[in-house]
């Protein structure tokens, strides 16, 4: 190896301090790597080189400060001198060409669209360039993720991963590879030529390379797939290489749909009730949840509780397919070559893939409406009422309410993503030590919270576009647009009346992640699904 490709590895085991915590043994440091003494140091890093700026190495007889990801004013000084080496022109920032630039002279090769993504990443105020303060957290909070992928590789707990360990891992992803390949994993990151490798040699070999989702994250931390809140607005989750190419995201999302389909019967008589008080009820008829109970089942019965709940279970599966596929395809629009998209890039990609399942199945989104708002006798079943709303009020009638419902995607699915991926990291950053997983009730808590602030954020649209498929139920009443309605509501109801029906919408949210969960992963364990 040239002196100049050994200089970023050598640079950034300097950087990064080897601190060690109470629970550690002598000798391991807090990623699981042997603590290097100066005797051994020779062997490790053979090339030698000078100081990249006067104060680099810190006193040898001075320790370490102790810190819990890295932190300390000795590396913190380091962190300076990293910085300035990246900083080419000396304008206080890092930007694309100076990452190019700067990491070519350390011996780095990195595309420039892996570079593009390293400043996307770590670049909060948005202007093009990381500053010492957003290059500093970019590399801590980097770094903490690798730190967990390296734990979960690491089956003996030795502190080294060696090529029986990376082939047991993939293993148990569902891929299969020979110990020459495995060999070959190993020898890419290898400084020393054991051919194991330890913290220091995987930290350094993928610290500036941006990973948005590191795959053991994307494998604990799935969303839309597991849990079903009866809506269908979410983005779609990630899935990791291993999965697409083993076929296990399709039990995944057969899984998914199973679990849905049990979540929404057993939530089905508060669905029906939310549609209820949402076209019914207004000041002079209040309509209170007991009440709407009590007339549903003097209707129809207690089965006319679950009318409409055949169409809502029907329509998962065609739609989390359209979604599915159209998010991949999406994906490779943008033109992401990597494996995971940044949190702008899903949202987009995610709402354009709702925008089309919407489409695709909207007709049996306002059957179900009709349907959970029909009387005793009017139709003998799903097709019947198709046939009635097709003889009576054409085809356009099946596209009521489309443009409130297409406006909701927006909203909902932004919201719910940016409070769950903001709870996500949250998490990572403060409780993750061994493993990404965050146990059922982290990912429940969060879920739910995700999902309420997105149903809250979109709910007005959501009233205005069931109102729409149901004018035509609501005899003698107007015919209103979108904008009419909305205006309709304000004058006569006050703001309070776009959120009709809101408190049987919010008692149907943890019962449904609940249920959807378990059912999921009792599904899982069925199809064979493997988490880890």
């Amino acid at each position: 190896m040239h002196r100049q490709g050994a200089l970023m590895p050598s640079l950034l085991s300097d950087v990064f301090c080897q601190c060690r915590s109470a629970e550690s043994h002598p000798g391991v440091d807090p990623g699981g790597g042997h603590a290097e003494d100066p005797s051994s140091a020779a062997t490790s890093k053979p090339v030698s080189r000078k100081p990249v700026a006067g104060e680099w190495h810190s006193n040898p007889g001075q320790s370490e400060h102790p810190c819990d990801i890295c932190g300390g004013p000795e590396q913190e000084h380091r962190l300076k001198v990293l910085f300035q080496v990246l900083d080419v022109n000396g304008d206080g920032g890092i930007c694309v060409n100076d990452l190019t630039i700067g990491l070519k002279k350390l011996g780095v090769h990195r595309t420039e669209h892996e570079l593009m993504k390293i400043v996307k990443a770590g670049d909060k105020d948005l202007d093009g360039q990381l500053d010492f303060e957003e290059f500093v957290h970019y590399l801590r909070d980097h770094e903490k993720k690798l730190r967990l992928v390296f734990k979960s590789l690491d089956k003996k707990n030795d502190g080294r991963i060696d090529s029986q360990e990376i082939m047991q891992s993939l293993r148990d992803l569902g891929v299969n590879i020979s110990e020459e390949q495995a060999e070959k994993i190993l020898k890419s990151m290898d400084k020393n030529g054991t051919m194991t490798i330890d913290w220091n040699e995987w930290r350094d070999y993928h610290l500036l390379h941006p990973a948005d989702n590191i795959p053991e994250i994307i494998l604990y931390w799935k969303h839309s797939t597991i849990f079903d809140v009866g809506e269908s607005l979410l983005v779609p989750d990630e899935f990791t290489a291993e999965e697409k190419k083993t076929g296990m995201l399709w039990r995944h999302l057969v899984a998914g749909g199973g679990a849905g389909a049990v979540s929404r019967t057993c939530t089905a008589p508060l669905d029906r009730l939310k549609v209820l008080m949402q076209v019914h009820s207004s000041k002079s008829n209040s309509m209170r949840i007991a009440g709407g109970f009590a007339q549903m089942i003097r209707e129809g019965g207690v089965r006319s509780l679950w009318r409409g709940n055949g169409i809502n279970v029907i329509k998962i599966a065609p739609e989390s397919a359209i979604k599915f596929m159209a998010y991949e395809q999406i994906k490779r629009l943008i033109g992401s070559n990597q494996e995971t998209l940044g949190i702008g890039e899903r949202l987009v990609a995610g709402s354009l893939a709702g925008v089309i399942a919407q489409s695709s199945i909207y007709p049996m989104e306002v059957l179900k409406t009709r349907l959970a708002l029909r009387k005793t006798g009017q139709y003998s079943g799903i097709l019947d009422c198709a046939k009635h709303i097709f003889r009576k009020e054409g085809v356009a009638a099946f596209y009521k309410g489309y443009i409130p419902n297409m406006l909701g995607i927006i909203p909902y699915a932004g919201i719910d993503l940016a409070v769950y991926e903001t709870l996500k990291n949250s998490w990572l950053q403060r409780f993750a030590t061994d493993s990404a997983d965050p146990g059922v009730f982290v990912l429940l808590a969060c879920c739910t919270t995700s999902s309420t602030c997105g149903q809250l954020s979109s709910y007005p649209l959501a009233l205005v576009r069931t109102r729409m498929q149901a004018q035509a139920t609501l005899e003698g009443g107007p015919q209103m647009s979108m904008t009419s309605l909305f205006r309709h509501i304000i004058r006569t109801e006050g703001p309070m009346g776009l959120y009709r029906g809101l408190a049987p919408n919010f008692m149907k949210v943890i019962p449904s992640v609940s249920i959807s969960y378990v059912v999921y992963e009792y599904l899982k364990i069925k199809l064979g699904v493997q988490s880890k």
